[in-house]
């Protein structure tokens, strides 16, 4: 029974000291009646490349943790450590939360993808999609591109500053086949940072999945002056829950989106892995908005 267990589990990544991951995870289960530690685990400051995430599960794993959570820059890279995946993660190439079973076996579950959708359909809930422009091709713009396809995106353009990144994830959705909420598939296309106006001149909306714009890497992902009033414009970084991105999308007067809503549901989603007890979502937004009171809201 999960009301008898103690839950220890962890979040590895890189800048993680902030996260609201612990205070988010711990929180609820307070709420539920549960013992429950989040654990962070910070390679900077172990001063480990991110390429020995497997050593991190597996210590992890060995003392005992019911399971992590994976973030930037390691979900994509913890992918060949682990026993197993879930369907989602298999189709993506990206982990962000591992659980341990009880016979030692590390298997991996992306619940981004998920999180990004429920927080779309909730904050956006009526906006076209049919053309949409993604900044990035890591780990986080996997889950987003694979979320996107299964809202209905007829034409995903991604764009990276790494070009092969763009084309892997392209090559990878449009072999998913995602169908969309009609039951049609839409299909992926790699795009070029110097062809961004021409991409954006017929999108209906924009995502930045990149880490541009996340404290301490401030700044904006793209030029602004290619902004329209008519987009939509979305962003997964959530520190700050108000990027400069969203700020001056705010400005132009476009419908915006920031990183919160995902959180939460994709911590919500990891929360019931870890510990097989459902959380309450809407609880879990109302304690998120109470952490991010002090930021102005997108």
């Amino acid at each position: 029974m999960a009301l008898g267990r103690r839950f220890v589990v962890g979040l590895i990544g890189a800048s993680v000291g902030a996260s609201l991951s612990p205070p988010l995870h711990e929180h609820e289960a307070d709420q539920l009646g549960l013992r429950y530690i989040y654990q962070v685990i910070d390679i900077d400051v172990l001063a480990m490349d991110p390429r020995d995430v497997g050593e991190l599960v597996r210590r992890a794993a060995d003392m005992g943790f019911a399971g992590v959570n994976i973030t930037y820059p390691c979900k994509q890279l913890v992918v060949p450590h682990l026993h197993a995946l879930s369907p989602d993660a298999e189709a993506l190439g990206a982990v962000n939360t591992v659980v341990f079973s009880d016979d030692g076996r590390s298997v991996g579950h992306n619940t981004d993808w998920s999180g990004f959708a429920a927080g779309f359909r909730r904050g956006l809930p009526d906006v076209p999609v049919g053309q949409v422009v993604l900044l990035g091709a890591g780990g986080a713009g996997t889950a987003v591109a694979y979320a996107l396809m299964s809202l209905g995106a007829r034409r995903l353009t991604v764009i990276d500053v790494d070009p092969g990144r763009a084309i892997d994830l392209v090559t990878l959705i449009n072999q998913a086949a995602i169908p969309g909420l009609d039951g049609e598939r839409g299909t992926a296309e790699p795009g070029r940072f110097a062809d961004l106006g021409a991409h954006l001149a017929t999108a209906d909306g924009l995502v930045n999945a990149s880490p541009v714009g996340m404290t301490p890497r401030l700044g904006v992902p793209l030029p602004l002056d290619l902004l329209e009033e008519r987009l939509w414009v979305a962003d997964i970084v959530y520190r700050p829950l108000v990027t400069e991105l969203l700020h001056q999308a705010k400005q132009l007067g476009c419908r915006t989106l920031d990183g919160g809503d995902m959180v939460v549901f994709q911590a919500a989603a990891a929360f019931e892995l870890f510990t097989g007890v459902r959380p309450d979502a809407a609880r879990m937004l109302r304690h998120f908005a109470e952490l991010t009171v002090d930021a102005p809201v997108a």
